[in-house]
This record gives structure tokens, C-alpha cells and sequence, in this order.
């Protein structure tokens, strides 16, 4: 009599297969992160951008002016760019702020890299919460300090887009964090302003070799998104820079520089 024949696979057959499977799932996987990584920078630097556009549309309705950064920064500090708030240790509400009309939907976007920033009282853990993420170039179009003029009075004025003489290559918002420690390490909290590299001097000059803190952040695979004044976004890889910052941490730790030459110029109105 004739043995009926049987489809069923053997153990080695079953081993091997899996062994494929396993293959091409290590294979497939790195691929596929890139990709997520790529949707999130490319969804990004769409929330940076009309960050910009919307700083545009406002100095285009506000004699030609740029969005105040922190108007009372050395005062009651409850004003941003980004919004307002009623006490220090509340975070600040971005439909309270001065770009509301001027965006979409009314709000600043959040970055979707998902950055681990501390949040929550006191106002140290959050002293700029609810920026998105993104960070605004204070020094020299938020604010007037490049004038000389007395520190609250250079606070409560911006720069005129007419005074901007290369916008195509004067930056104005950026991915930004800052990075604190304590007793646990280094941390993030949200950060809205984009420093450069630079100090002010009380003539308005860029000191040398007197550097701030750092608060670009390079959180998409080593690269920032950047909006510049024209409207235009790029990105930009970090330029080496071993200093510790203001609170201790050692910034490029923590992916956060510059892009470019250590110096202003490419903040600077000139």
C-alpha cells in the first residue's frame, strides 16, 4: 500500500525560516526608525516655518516690527513671544500670546521628537513652558539689546525687518531646549529663546570668547531645524563647542550648540 504524502514542513525548515524572518527584521527596522525619525523633522521644521511666516505676518501689521520677545523679562516675567501667564510657576498659555491671530489654529505647535523636558512647579523646572519647543532669536529681533539702550528699555522694543540686511541669512526661531542638573543629572526644560553664540557687551558689541549658553537643540539625528527671516527653513549640523554651560552641563552632552561660525553673524541684523 502507498503512503499518503504530507505538506507539513520540517523543524529545520521551521528554523530556518525564522532565521530569515529575523534577518530581514534587522535589516527592515533601523530603515524604518530613520524614517519615523524623518517624518518628525519634516513635520517640525512645518511648525518652525510658520513660526516665522506668522512673525512676518505680524511685523507686516505692526510698523514693520518683529514680535516683542520678553517684554518684561526683568520685571514681573510673565510675557513671551509665546504667551502670557499669570504667576511664575504657572506655564505660560499660548493663546494668550502676540502671534495668536497670525497662526493657524491659534497655537504654537509642539515639536513631535518628544524631547523628556521637566514640567511642573517650581518655576525652575519650567521657567519657559509651553514654547513648543522652539526657540525665538531675542538678542537681536525680539528685543533691542544690540542698541545699547538701558536694559528694560531694550527688553520692550524689536527690530524692524527693514533693518535686517541679509534675512536670508539672519536666523529667527530654532529647536531649542536649555539643559539644568541635579542631584539626579542633566535635564531638560523648555527653553524659547535661541542665544548666540556671543554675549553682548554694554555698547551693544559681541564680546569674545564670551560665550552663552547654548540652547539650540540638535534632537533630529544631530541636526536642528532652522527658520531664517526670509521664510526659508534648512537644517544645520552642530559645530564642536566643549564648554559647560551656566548650570554645569557639559552642552554637546546634551546635542545642544551652534551651527556655523562660533560668533553672531548669523543672528546678527548686519
Amino acid at each position: 500500500m502507498k503512503q499518503r504524502g504530507t505538506n507539513a514542513f520540517t523543524l529545520v525548515e521551521l528554523l530556518i525560516v525564522m532565521a530569515v524572518m529575523a534577518i530581514l527584521a534587522a535589516i527592515m527596522l533601523p530603515a524604518l526608525a530613520g524614517a519615523r525619525g524623518r517624518a518628525r523633522q519634516a513635520v517640525c521644521a512645518t511648525g518652525v516655518r510658520s513660526l516665522a511666516l506668522a512673525n512676518i505676518g505680524y511685523a507686516a501689521e505692526n510698523q514693520d516690527r518683529f514680535v516683542i520677545a520678553a517684554a518684561d523679562l526683568i520685571s514681573e516675567n510673565l510675557r513671551r513671544w509665546h504667551g502670557r501667564r499669570d504667576s511664575l510657576d504657572d506655564p505660560f498659555e499660548p493663546r494668550r500670546g502676540p502671534l495668536v491671530r497670525y497662526l493657524s489654529d491659534g497655537l504654537v505647535k509642539q515639536c513631535p521628537q518628544q524631547v523628556a523636558f521637566r514640567h511642573g512647579e517650581p518655576w525652575q523646572w519650567d521657567f519657559e513652558d509651553g514654547c513648543g519647543g522652539y526657540g525665538y532669536n531675542l538678542t537681536y529681533l525680539g528685543s533691542r539689546l544690540w542698541t545699547a539702550a538701558p536694559l528694560a528699555q531694550a527688553y520692550q522694543g524689536s527690530a524692524k525687518a527693514a533693518q535686517v540686511a541679509h534675512p536670508s541669512d539672519t536666523l529667527m526661531f530654532a529647536d531649542a531646549a536649555m539643559a539644568k542638573r541635579d542631584e539626579a543629572g542633566p535635564y531638560y526644560l523648555e527653553y524659547s529663546f535661541v542665544e548666540p553664540p556671543l554675549f553682548l557687551g554694554p555698547d551693544g558689541r559681541p564680546c569674545p570668547q564670551s560665550y552663552a549658553s547654548p540652547s539650540i537643540h540638535f534632537r533630529h539625528g544631530g541636526r536642528a531645524n532652522l527658520a531664517w527671516t526670509d521664510g526659508h527653513v534648512d537644517a544645520r549640523t552642530m559645530t564642536p563647542f566643549d564648554e559647560v554651560n551656566a548650570y554645569g552641563v557639559l552642552s554637546r552632552d546634551m546635542c545642544l550648540g551652534w551651527f556655523g561660525p562660533l560668533d553672531n553673524r548669523l543672528f546678527d541684523l548686519q
